[in-house]
């Protein structure tokens, strides 16, 4: 999105960098940047800090396209217990949620084989094992192209969070800074749309 963003304002300079929640609330109130994308459920009264929603949440059980379980007419929660997983990033929300989904699925403990590798990292990791993780569905759905990893169709629970730009509320509206979040509001917008029919082509069970 910063690429096509560039093609049609070629003048403007993308500076990213990574962080979660607090690291970018922070930044965020030390005017160190002008916006931050991230996951986010509700905002403390008073944080002086203002988001809007550009994808809802939800979360897939990620796997490389050739697992097993693919070829299963209905996969269960106890058939993913039999395999072991690849945890997220410490300090990612989806660790927390990796954790209550194998809770509800009655695992006493996580057999945990790899943990802490970038996105780029997991997705290889993956390729080469049969292994699980849990993802955002939209992160899954990107690499679709690449046909390495896809979701298991199968529903499970995740917590009330949306993908949201946040900015302060009291921070100068510059027209650059402007243009990109329309950009990224209006690129959410259509991938919302691809995310929800490919839903729709697929059955998902529960």
């Amino acid at each position: 999105m910063c690429a096509e963003f560039q093609a049609t304002h070629p003048d403007v300079r993308i500076d990213q960098s990574y962080g979660y929640f607090p690291d970018l609330r922070a930044a965020l109130r030390a005017d160190q940047i002008d916006l931050a994308i991230c996951p986010i459920d509700i905002l403390d009264e008073g944080s002086g800090l203002a988001f809007q929603q550009i994808l809802p949440g939800r979360n897939v059980i990620a796997c490389r396209v050739t697992h097993p379980l693919l070829l299963k007419r209905r996969v269960q929660p106890a058939h993913l217990l039999d395999f072991a997983w690849v945890a997220p990033p410490p300090g990612s929300p989806l660790l927390a949620d990796l954790r209550a989904l194998l809770l509800s699925f009655g695992a006493t403990e996580i057999r945990i084989r790899y943990s802490g590798g970038s996105l780029a990292s997991v997705v290889n990791y993956l390729k080469g094992a049969d292994a699980l993780t849990v993802m955002p569905h939209s992160v899954v759905f990107a690499q679709r192209k690449e046909k390495t990893i896809t979701a298991l169709p199968i529903n499970i629970p995740h917590p009330e969070r949306a993908l949201a730009i946040l900015r302060r509320v009291d921070a100068p509206r510059s027209p650059a800074v402007e243009q990109f979040a329309v950009f990224v509001r209006s690129s959410f917008e259509n991938l919302r749309h691809l995310i929800k029919r490919h839903e729709e082509a697929v059955v998902w069970g529960s």
